[in-house]
């Protein structure tokens, strides 16, 4: 499984101006139901039980939020780099301004699984990630993504 595979260059948003883990869970389930043609509080509620559970905010600036949805008809991502940091209760304290929302259906089991492994080993590499930050646009976003998805295949 690709990043390609889960996320498209229309789901890259490369300056989201948000202020809040509210805010960035409320814009992002928004562009996620353009691109899943799913209800927007569907998204978002299951974006929130989830941080119920336990902060998604995995360390070092980046979050991984995630979800089931039984109306899915496959693995879909979207990546957001924030035009400011925000607090998202992440397990190092820091603000997060890297997201990847990572959406499965509610069979997904093992594909979920193997998803955000693939999302975790490619942002854990600090040189993507900087990349990532220094990128303006959309397209350059993407290729980082895809192209450094190549090299730390699994």
């Amino acid at each position: 499984m690709e990043i390609a595979d889960l996320i498209g260059p229309e789901a890259v948003i490369p300056n989201l101006r948000v202020t809040s883990k509210k805010q960035a869970l409320q814009e992002l389930s928004r562009r996620a139901a353009r691109l899943t043609e799913l209800p927007e509080r569907q998204i978002f509620e299951v974006l929130v039980e989830r941080e119920r559970l336990g902060t998604t905010g995995v360390g070092n600036g980046i979050a991984i939020p995630h979800g089931k949805l039984s109306d899915l008809d496959r693995l879909h991502a979207l990546f957001a780099r924030l035009e400011n940091p925000i607090d998202f209760d992440a397990i190092d304290e820091q603000p997060v301004d890297l997201i990847c929302v990572l959406l499965a259906p509610e069979g997904a089991g093992a594909d979920h699984l193997k998803a955000l492994a693939r999302i975790s080993r490619l942002l854990r590499d600090r040189t993507v990630c900087e990349k990532l930050r220094g990128s303006e646009s959309a397209d350059a976003i993407y290729a980082i993504l895809t192209e450094s998805a190549a090299s730390h295949a699994a």
